[in-house]
């Protein structure tokens, strides 16, 4: 019996990550004893056939990680769209005895595959009418199955939180407007940015909440008044009155006025230049948007998506319609095609419609949530405080190690507050700054630009309170009538909201709604898969693995890589698959001497057979004894001249830069509702202490009553780990061939 064949091809626009998903897809498929072909250039090198259908092995797809767009190409195929063109793609798959294909593209090419499917059997009947195969030949490939992953960096995609391509489009676009502010800040000069997203906003909304621009126009929700231009100028113009020295406008390609008509750069620019009297400049961000390498998150979704794809394909059945791997609550999903199709294109039917309520409400609740947000972040100053509204004054400050994000959070937590007329309070330098009496009323202004800055303005430390710091804290809540505290921090902050509320009955100060805000590089906090810090980490580790790479191929060279993370092995798990280490040492595995006796003969029989690289991460605490200098000399004595061995220990730079997007969003959309939480509380006079974080796509407040029955103490990280699922699939990927063949 012939060996099962299946095959992938990328279609329509390319997108950051496909990459990564076509190297899943490929090694999967031969791990699981599948040959897999790849098509070149798409529909179009279906149709084509000949050399355009190439078998793969494993090496096909080495070094392709960091790579964007896509190494087997895309093209656009009007051929594929008629019947003849099919039967020639079906007979071209027959001929190379493919049974499945998975197909990496938007909503049009994963509509164009399921037509093809549906016709299969005519087309197969067809072909033996014609006398281009025989019966039994058609009686063999009688089915073929398909299984679609969306690229595509608009996020366009109803049922899926994420589509390949979109993180690192918004990646792009922050650089950009990151730069683009500095240089309008030195001219005060307005910028108007325009964006990809044709019938979705959701580049330039999260574009704009993660640079902190000023105005955004996006095609789900249009200016609600006619004379909106005069509102954007009059808006612009208050907030340079507040202070601010430039003035950013992000422009979705397809915004358009709540009547349906076009709103273009040119309009904008030429709307602000005669209310403003200025110059106003222009910057289409264009393609940029779809180039350049991945970001740690589109590797690791494609990587996801591609190992999803194949065990679906594998197990298709014959009464299964067409399925579309997703991304939902952090978890793969399956999406049936069409329905999904309809959904999205109900969107640009509702926006066509003028109807944009329902297209907001046909988005994510992560796209409402967002926009939510976004009113309130760009406003020039909070709105007027209500007569005889309760104000509360609550205390924001930073704890633990820095983790990039944290002035997003406070920016928004403070923001936020002051537009519910709440007086806010920043806290410099952490607990230790509390118990200093290092306080101080901030304004709007106050916290302008932080939204793209790393690090804490506010100034954080590890200081964990005790003794009479606990007199000190106390007396400077009462002092400065705090009414709720948030802390921003990581594990040490936790620790000592944590003390804080032990120690009530002896403070009664304590005895204040306090929440903290996850942010820590290591996410290891519990209660929460992701914190504030760790997404910028990890492209950090990304982005210098990639040139240690580089370094190390020239020369045949083994890199031993040491990242952060203390006993959480988070940064390792998930830097090791986004950049294809071949092995991953971290503590919650363990490290045994014959486990490292077993990857020197790895990398000795690689470098044999004639590989010139070799990448091992190394957590910080994997095992106290096999350090990474312990483990460089061991590969080295053992490796018998075959190959050099050098350390490269990333350290601080893990901490440090501006955050990502990822972070920049996330940590607005966690201080929105935190703030939300605690203003509520005040509002029952209630006392409760939690922490917050996202568990399965949902918010949740946890008790700080079971911070202690929620974590490991000893190495201070959670009990359940959601990744730790992910290292098999990773060290699979990674190795040299697959081992069932």
């Amino acid at each position: 019996m012939a060996k099962k064949r299946v095959a992938v091809l990328t279609s329509g626009g390319d997108a950051q990550g496909m990459n990564a998903a076509v190297r899943a897809i490929v090694r999967t498929a031969l791990e699981r004893g599948v040959e897999v072909c790849a098509i070149f250039e798409g529909y179009q090198g279906m149709v084509e056939g000949g050399e355009r259908i190439r078998k793969m092995n494993w090496n096909s797809v080495g070094g392709i990680l960091q790579f964007g767009g896509t190494v087997i190409g895309t093209a656009r195929s009007k051929e594929f769209m008629t019947r003849e063109g099919r039967r020639q793609a079906a007979r071209n798959l027959i001929e190379h005895g493919i049974d499945g294909i998975i197909v990496i593209g938007g909503d049009g090419s994963l509509t164009g595959a399921n037509i093809f499917r549906e016709e299969w059997s005519s087309l197969v009947a067809e072909l033996v009418q014609n006398g281009d195969i025989s019966a039994d030949v058609a009686q063999q490939h009688a089915r073929l199955s398909i299984v679609g992953l969306i690229g595509s960096i608009d996020n366009d995609f109803h049922g899926t939180d994420m589509t390949i391509g979109a993180d690192t489009a918004l990646h792009r676009i922050t650089e950009a407007v990151d730069a683009i502010t500095s240089t309008a800040a030195s001219h005060q000069r307005t910028f108007i940015v325009k964006v990809m997203g044709r019938n979705c906003g959701y580049l330039a909304l999260m574009g704009a909440l993660a640079s902190g621009a000023d105005w955004v126009l996006i095609p789900e929700a249009p200016p609600d008044v006619d004379n909106w231009e005069d509102v954007m100028a009059e808006r612009l113009k208050a907030g340079r009155k507040a202070g601010r020295r430039d003035s950013i406008v992000i422009l979705a390609e397809g915004a358009q006025d709540r009547h349906g008509k076009y709103i273009g750069s040119s309009h904008v620019q030429k709307a602000l230049e005669e209310r403003l009297g200025e110059e106003v400049r222009i910057t289409v961000l264009g393609h940029i948007q779809r180039g350049g390498r991945p970001s740690a998150f589109d590797r690791n979704l494609g990587t996801l998506m591609g190992y999803e794809a194949v065990e679906t394909l594998l197990a298709a059945r014959p009464e299964d319609g067409l399925v579309v791997i997703g991304i939902k609550n952090n978890r793969m999903t399956h999406l049936p095609l069409m329905e999904s199709v309809l959904k999205t294109q109900a969107v640009a039917t509702a926006i066509s419609e003028k109807d944009y309520e329902r297209a907001i409400s046909l988005r994510s609740s992560s796209f409402s949530d967002a926009f939510k947000t976004l009113r309130t972040m760009i406003r020039a100053l909070p709105h007027p405080i209500e007569a005889g509204r309760k104000r509360y004054r609550i205390g924001v400050l930073n704890a633990g190690a820095p983790a990039p994000g944290m002035n997003t959070a406070s920016r928004a937590a403070i923001r936020f507050g002051l537009d519910q007329g709440h007086s806010m309070i920043g806290i410099h330098n952490g607990f230790e700054g509390l118990a200093n009496g290092e306080v101080k009323e901030l304004n709007w202004m106050s916290v302008s630009g932080w939204a793209s800055m790393g690090g804490s303005v506010l100034g954080t430390n590890r200081k964990v309170p005790g003794g009479k710091d606990f007199y000190e804290m106390a007396r400077v809540i009462e002092d400065n009538r705090i009414d709720a505290l948030l802390c921003i921090g990581g594990w040490t902050a936790y620790e000592a909201v944590h003390a804080m509320m032990l120690n009530r009955s002896n403070f009664p100060a304590f005895n204040l709604p306090m929440t903290c805000l996850p942010a820590s590089i290591n996410n290891n906090l519990p209660g929460s898969e992701f914190s504030i810090g760790a997404d910028t980490a990890l492209n950090s580790i990304v982005d210098a693995v990639d040139k240690i790479k580089m370094s190390a191929g020239a020369t045949r060279r083994c890199f031993v890589v040491e990242v952060m993370g203390h006993h959480c092995g988070y940064l390792a798990a998930m830097g090791g698959m986004a950049t294809g280490a071949e092995r991953v040492y971290i503590h919650e595995d363990g490290v045994a001497l014959k486990d490292l006796q077993r990857d020197v003969e790895m990398l000795s029989s690689g470098f044999q057979a004639g590989k010139r690289l070799g990448l091992m991460i190394r957590n910080e605490y994997a095992n106290p004894i096999y350090t990474t200098a312990f483990m460089c000399a061991l590969f080295e004595e053992e490796g018998h001249n075959l190959f050099d061995v050098r350390p490269a220990i990333l350290g601080h730079l893990q901490q440090g830069g501006d955050p990502s997007p990822f972070d920049r969003i996330q940590a607005s959309h966690f201080a929105h509702l935190c703030m939300e939480s605690l203003i509520q509380e005040c509002s029952q006079s209630g006392t409760r202490v939690s922490f917050m974080g996202m568990q399965d796509g949902n918010i949740q407040f946890h008790d700080m009553q079971d911070f202690e029955r929620m974590v490991d103490t000893d190495h201070q990280r959670p009990r359940e780990q959601w990744w730790l699922d992910l290292r098999n699939l990773a060290s699979m990927l990674a190795q040299h061939g697959p081992s069932q063949l």
